[in-house]
């Protein structure tokens, strides 16, 4: 089975289509095979976006690992004056959600190859539910390469299931500087709020 995670999906191209239905929003997606979650909105992804709090008006806003666009384009819809960058190593899924935002008009959304992002982005604010499955070390190594991409005010909100190493992952940002509170946890889910270390959005 091929990973979501690969650059470049070997899993043959079955499109199909999801939708999000939040209080404030309704939209309906794109999704193929190759992808994180084609057939259903994530369960994790629905806990953060029910339950992180709005997104900052304005600023460049992450979406780290954005599939096919579900939190960047809530984000988008719910802080139409912000930049929302939708970052993602899956081609495949960086074109559907390009297009999913371009169908629903949200232009404020801008899609990139995590290895093209332009080095002096810093951002107000990061969603994410992150890809837990790659590997203790490899993810660790993704969380402070943007983490530390946070403005000094800047807050992550990350969705990690508990059976997969959320407190674990929860111990492990405070241990490294990143003040990390838990600020929900619901149907085997933590969500987790992460304040930018110091000096962290200098580098």
């Amino acid at each position: 089975m091929a990973h979501y995670f690969e650059e470049h999906p070997q899993a043959a191209s079955r499109p199909g289509t999801v939708t999000l239905v939040l209080p404030d929003l309704h939209l309906r997606l794109e999704t193929d095979r190759g992808m994180f979650s084609p057939g259903r909105i994530d369960p994790g992804t629905r806990v953060l976006l029910e339950t992180a709090p709005p997104p900052p008006p304005e600023g460049n806003l992450l979406d780290l690992g954005c599939g096919y666009g579900p939190i960047a384009l809530t984000l988008a819809m719910r802080a139409p004056g912000a930049t929302v960058w939708a970052v993602d190593v899956n081609r495949r899924s960086l074109e559907l959600c390009a297009r999913n935002a371009q169908r629903a008009g949200l232009y404020n959304v801008r899609t990139m190859h995590a290895d093209e992002m332009p080095g002096d982005v810093r951002f107000t604010g990061i969603w994410s539910n992150p890809p837990i499955r790659i590997g203790k070390a490899a993810l660790h190594a993704l969380l402070t390469r943007w983490l530390d991409r946070l403005t000094p005010d800047g807050v992550a909100y990350l969705v990690v299931q508990r059976h997969l190493g959320a407190d674990s992952l929860h111990r492990w940002l405070n241990d490294r500087g990143w003040a990390t509170t838990r600020l929900a946890s619901r149907t085997g889910y933590r969500v987790l709020r992460v304040a930018a270390r110091e000096g962290g959005g200098d580098r």
